[in-house]
């Protein structure tokens, strides 16, 4: 699976070339994660309230085009490993007006409670264990 969220670059996310500052693409990964948990039918904030938390343990962006000012954006999110206690995500950002690929990334996870000690996901939460399992792209 792979789960398409649509944003628009603000004008505070850009650098004083007009060009959207490369931190920034960190945070579009979070949003296209956000709503891939969302789209899964299970939210973050709902994963947290049953003391489960996903911290990055490893990121990495390519930079190939500069994303500007009120550019509209596709950000792609797909799973693509999932094993023990951990996870792995790529990321596609996309300029939605020409198709034009901007970045690709990933970002590495770790399932932890909230004393940050990991915990059996596959074992404590089955069915989102299928779920993320089913969609394993």
């Amino acid at each position: 699976m792979v789960s398409e969220t649509n944003i628009r670059a603000r004008y505070s996310e850009t650098d004083q070339m007009g060009v959207i500052y490369h931190a920034n693409y960190l945070n579009w990964f979070e949003i296209g994660r956000t709503e891939f948990f969302r789209k899964l039918g299970k939210d973050y904030r709902e994963l947290e309230e049953e003391n489960v938390l996903l911290p990055v343990i490893d990121v990495g962006c390519k930079y190939i085009k500069a994303a500007k000012y009120d550019d509209e954006i596709i950000i792609k999110t797909k799973l693509v490993k999932l094993k023990g206690v951990r996870l792995e995500f790529n990321y596609e950002i996309i300029r939605k007006e020409d198709n034009v690929l901007l970045a690709e990334g990933y970002t590495k996870h770790a399932f932890v409670d909230k004393q940050l000690k990991p915990i059996n996901f596959r074992k404590k939460y089955k069915d989102i264990w299928n779920k993320l399992k089913e969609v394993l792209e």
